[in-house]
């Protein structure tokens, strides 16, 4: 076991390490510029076009609306549910790692990550819908490994093999048993809930929802996702308004330490800017899950005709989660004093809340923490139930939710170092086909775009946002 996890833990550093992160900035940045930063310039049409996606029409046979739309999910919905994966750990545990270990800069590299990841979750979104296939059952599929399929041809479906196995895998540990065990620790150490009653309990209520599959799924996501977000940060505003004469400050040590070192100032060990943009593109990454190739395949199942609409509102996740929830966060410890004496991780998190709100910050984030693990739990599933169907089929479905399910509390009684390490590594992992894809597959996306805003491929009743 110990050279299993050594040997993991070298290939965890070569697959995080700076070569993979160049590269997703890398394509990142190549998708931007190709795009002429439209996803940048359009970021006010991509909220109007998510408004107007949030009802289905009325469906006429399996997976096709009245309207001639063919999906299983409002657009919406889809973003929500894309959404419920990403806002996790990440935007509380990560974001106080990141300035923990790269100091205050690490917050700029990490809004740099999500303007070029808006780009990458556009083209990802867009592949997705153009590639997408429909199933035994009639529902609709994609993702990365249906775009490197039905894109690049029957000699790329390796590739797409070892992106779903890849994702079926990553899935239990990143999406389910590291969640179960953070909340659970959470809850045992806030609330003195047994850890074993917390996973019991994940356990049922997520069972109730992953059974019943993508629009049960989609349903409670586009529920729960609007309000866990508002109310986290409604929360961090109230902290803000109490801490509302650091903020300059938080923001001047934002842009200052991004180019300049930090030296160490009580328990803070200090950090070069290599540091700071290490841990800020890989925090920033591990949030948004841009590039990663797991965000699609909730995009797929949206109903829509049209690719680039789906990529207009897809590129909001990595905006919202990132510029939005993870900043938040940030300010909200950068505004205390808390992130100077060593703290790290969720802790780090809780204790600069619980500086503002003493007796009422760390339950917060512990509740907040409870519920971005449990949607994450199940945008998750889905996306390893649709890997694990790619390879094995639909008959494989429901053998899988079970496992998903069944996995839950075992995570949350468990030692997870191992499982952490395998689950990360995989999740890195994925990358790596699905930035062979986009990068092959980019002047599909940019034609696709390009003729969208031209006029060219307009559908009736979408002229309105051609001109803005």
């Amino acid at each position: 076991m110990e050279t299993l996890t050594s040997l993991l833990g070298a290939i965890n550093g070569v697959v995080w390490g700076p070569v993979m992160l160049i590269l997703l900035l890398g394509v990142g940045i190549y998708l931007q510029l190709g795009l002429k930063l439209m996803p940048i310039r359009k970021l006010g049409m991509g909220f109007k076009l998510m408004w107007a996606g949030r009802e289905l029409k009325p469906s006429v046979g399996k997976g096709v609306a009245k309207g001639g739309d063919e999906g299983e999910i409002s657009p919406f919905d889809a973003l929500m549910t894309a959404l419920s994966a990403t806002i996790g750990t990440g935007n509380i545990a990560g974001v106080a790692t990141a300035i923990a270990l790269g100091g205050p800069g690490a917050v700029f590299w990490m809004w740099i990550t999500a303007l070029v990841g808006m780009a990458t979750k556009f083209a990802e979104a867009v592949l997705a819908v153009r590639y997408r296939e429909t199933d035994s059952t009639g529902f609709h599929v994609g993702g990365p490994m249906f775009y490197i399929k039905n894109g690049l041809g029957k000699k790329w479906l390796w590739l797409g093999g070892v992106f779903a196995f890849f994702g079926a895998v990553a899935a239990f540990g990143i999406g389910n048993t590291v969640q179960s065990n953070s909340v659970a620790d959470a809850m045992d150490a806030t609330f003195g809930i047994p850890t074993w009653l917390s996973g019991v309990v994940m356990m049922v209520l997520a069972g109730a929802v992953i059974l019943g599959g993508i629009k049960r799924i989609a349903k409670v996501a586009g529920k729960l996702v609007p309000i866990m977000g508002i109310a986290y940060v409604v929360a961090g505003l109230l902290v803000l308004i109490i801490n509302a004469g650091q903020i300059g400050e938080a923001f001047g040590l934002i842009f200052y330490y991004a180019f300049n070192p930090m030296a160490a100032a009580g328990g803070f060990a200090g950090a070069a800017v290599m540091a700071a943009i290490r841990f800020g593109v890989a925090r920033g990454i591990f949030s948004n899950e841009a590039g990663l190739g797991s965000a699609p395949i909730a995009h797929a199942a949206a109903k829509t005709k049209n690719p680039v609409r789906q990529g207009l509102i897809a590129m909001l996740g990595t905006f919202i989660d990132t510029i939005v929830v993870c900043t938040i966060t940030a300010l909200v410890i950068l505004t205390s004093t808390v992130w100077i004496e060593g703290e790290a991780g969720a802790s780090l998190t809780a204790l600069s809340f619980d500086a503002a709100l003493p007796g009422f910050g760390n339950q917060i984030v512990a509740v907040a923490l409870a519920i971005f693990a449990f949607t994450t739990i199940l945008g998750w599933s889905f996306y390893g139930e649709k890997c694990c169907q790619f390879l094995f089929g639909t008959r494989s479905i429901m053998i899988y939710r079970v496992l998903f399910v069944l996995a839950i509390p075992l995570g949350a009684i468990a030692q997870l170092g191992f499982i952490w390490l395998m689950a990360d590594t995989f999740n890195a992992m994925m990358a790596i086909p699905n930035l062979i894809a986009l990068a092959l597959l980019s002047p599909v996306v940019f034609k696709l775009t390009k003729d969208y805003f031209d006029g060219k491929d307009v559908l009736p009743g979408e002229e309105l946002e051609h001109d803005q």
